[in-house]
Formats: structure tokens, C-alpha cells, sequence
């Protein structure tokens, strides 16, 4: 039982982070029917972000002391304005474009991102992987045998809050609604009268800050990071979304908290060698299954 509580821990921790990329790709999907396979490599550059911004900060000047919690969130915010900003490049140079094309055009496109943006990535921050700043320092203790530390907490913590922001601003803002309603049918919306040239824009700018975030996580729980992080991390999201339902924000959160799980169940229980072969088992299952996702849904479309 200690064990299985341990991996469920582990495994919420994990999940949170895959929720957190999984929005961004369901964000997009939900409105233009576009798998953004670049959102692994925005989620890489917020992770070097918040590492080069932690540095900037003079974190290696306070030793074993605690980073500022002001300055962590300095770092945070940073992070997601220098993502956000990233994705809204990308939508503008690379999406736009291409938009009416056929729906094949816009997939290959956002495969060159993401290949441009691993190799640029390697140029500037050398292909090593990085150990991460210490933004927070490791506390353990036991609960009933269960080992429990400040970073799992705060990473679950942190990733609730953006979730419930998340929803609240999908919910109860203007701009929201406007997703909401360009996510049903794109073309009303734009003779109602919305921008959706912004809508898009804010969408990928939400979406890419979130990922952000996500990628400071990333950092903090995996020690490590490297330019080629976003690969497996981001096709993992994508499949922790299409599990949920793509399109369907709740559907992600709940997508990557079982993708979480189901990595450290396995790695706990089987072998931590198929830890990543489980991600594709469940995405084999689930087309073959539902491919709608969990909570998602079929809508018929008129030809």
C-alpha cells in the first residue's frame, strides 16, 4: 500500500506537468483543427528560460539558502511572457500563412518548427543536457511510510492554480467566451463581429505560457534539462490530450493526471524501461477504443 500511495503521488506530480503542455495542444486543436507539434519545443524554451533567468537572478548567491519566492515567480512570469511571446511567433510566421491551406500544409509546417527550433535551440544552448537551478529547495518527510517532498506539492499546487486560472478565464472573460464560441464554428464568429485573428493569437499566447510553466515544472521535478526535452515530453502531452478528448480543455487535465499515473504505476509495478512504451499502448488503445478521447465527443460534420 506505501508503495502505491508513493507512485500515485509521483505520478499526480508527473501528470500535472503533462496537463499543463496538454492545454496548449487542445487550445489550438479546439479552435483551428491544428495538432501544434512545435508546443513541445515552446515548452523547451520555457524551461531555458526560467534556467537562464534563474541565473540572471543570482541564484547561485544564496548557497543552500532559499530562493526568494519572489524572485521564483519572477522567474515564472518570465518564463511564460517569453513562451507566450514565442507561440504568438510562431503563429503569425508560420500558422497564418498557411491557414486556408489544405489541413496537410499546416501539419508538415509545424513539423519544420519543431525541427527548426531543436536545431536552434542546440546552437544557442549546446546540445548537453543542464543540470536545473535549485528555484526551490528539496525538503523531504514521511507521511506513514509515504515520502513526500516540497517540490511534488509544489508542482501539483502550482499546476492546480493555472488550471483554475485557466477556467475562470475561458469562463468569465470576454476573450474566453470569444474562444469558446470560435472554437464551435470559426467563420459565425467572424461575421459576429470577433476578431479572430486575436482570439487565435491569444489562444497560442495561453496555451505557449502555460507550456512555459510547465517546462519550470519539468525542470524542478526532473533535475535535468536539454534541447531535445520537448520531444518525447511534448508527443506525450499530445497523447495525454487526444486521450482526454482533444479540444476538450477538462479532457486534458484529465489526460495527463492518467498519463502520470499510468508512467509511474508501470515503472513502479513492471520495469521504469516501459515507462514510455505504456504512453503509446494508451494511445493505441484509445483510437482503436474511443477515439473521440474520454470526455469527448463525435460531431457530425456536413459535406
Amino acid at each position: 500500500m506505501v508503495q502505491l500511495l508513493q507512485q500515485i503521488l509521483n505520478g499526480l506530480s508527473l501528470g500535472s506537468i503533462y496537463a499543463l503542455i496538454a492545454l496548449g495542444y487542445t487550445m489550438v486543436y479546439g479552435i483551428l483543427k491544428l495538432i501544434n507539434f512545435a508546443h513541445g519545443e515552446v515548452f523547451m524554451v520555457g524551461a531555458y528560460t526560467g534556467y537562464y533567468a534563474a541565473i540572471s537572478l543570482g541564484i547561485e548567491h544564496y548557497g543552500a539558502a532559499s530562493f526568494p519566492l519572489l524572485l521564483a515567480l519572477v522567474v515564472l512570469l518570465l518564463a511564460m511572457a517569453a513562451s507566450a511571446l514565442l507561440g504568438v511567433t510562431i503563429e503569425l510566421f508560420a500558422y497564418r500563412p498557411v491557414r486556408s491551406a489544405p489541413r496537410l500544409t499546416p501539419l508538415i509546417t509545424a513539423i519544420g518548427v519543431s525541427l527548426l527550433l531543436q536545431n536552434a535551440a542546440m546552437l544557442l544552448f549546446s546540445p548537453n543536457p543542464r543540470p536545473y537551478p535549485p528555484i526551490l529547495r528539496e525538503v523531504r518527510f514521511e507521511l506513514g511510510g509515504v515520502i513526500v517532498t516540497n517540490v511534488k506539492l509544489t508542482i501539483f499546487a502550482v499546476a492546480i492554480v493555472l488550471m483554475l486560472g485557466l477556467h475562470w478565464f475561458i469562463q468569465r472573460t470576454w476573450t474566453g467566451k470569444a474562444m469558446r464560441a470560435v472554437s464551435v464554428n470559426l467563420d459565425a464568429a467572424r461575421l459576429m463581429g470577433i476578431d479572430t485573428n486575436r482570439i487565435i493569437r491569444s489562444t497560442f499566447a495561453v496555451g505557449s505560457a502555460l507550456a512555459a510553466a510547465g517546462g519550470i515544472l519539468f525542470g524542478l521535478d526532473q533535475i535535468m534539462v536539454s534541447p531535445l526535452m520537448g520531444v518525447l515530453t511534448g508527443l506525450k502531452a499530445f497523447v495525454a490530450a487526444v486521450l482526454g478528448g482533444i479540444g476538450n480543455i477538462r479532457g486534458a487535465v484529465l489526460g495527463g493526471l492518467l498519463i502520470g499515473l499510468a508512467e509511474q504505476l508501470t515503472a513502479g509495478y513492471l520495469s521504469p524501461d516501459y515507462r514510455d512504451a505504456i504512453t503509446f499502448v494508451i494511445l493505441i488503445v484509445i483510437l482503436i477504443l474511443r477515439p473521440q478521447g474520454l470526455l469527448g465527443v463525435v460531431r457530425a460534420e456536413k459535406v
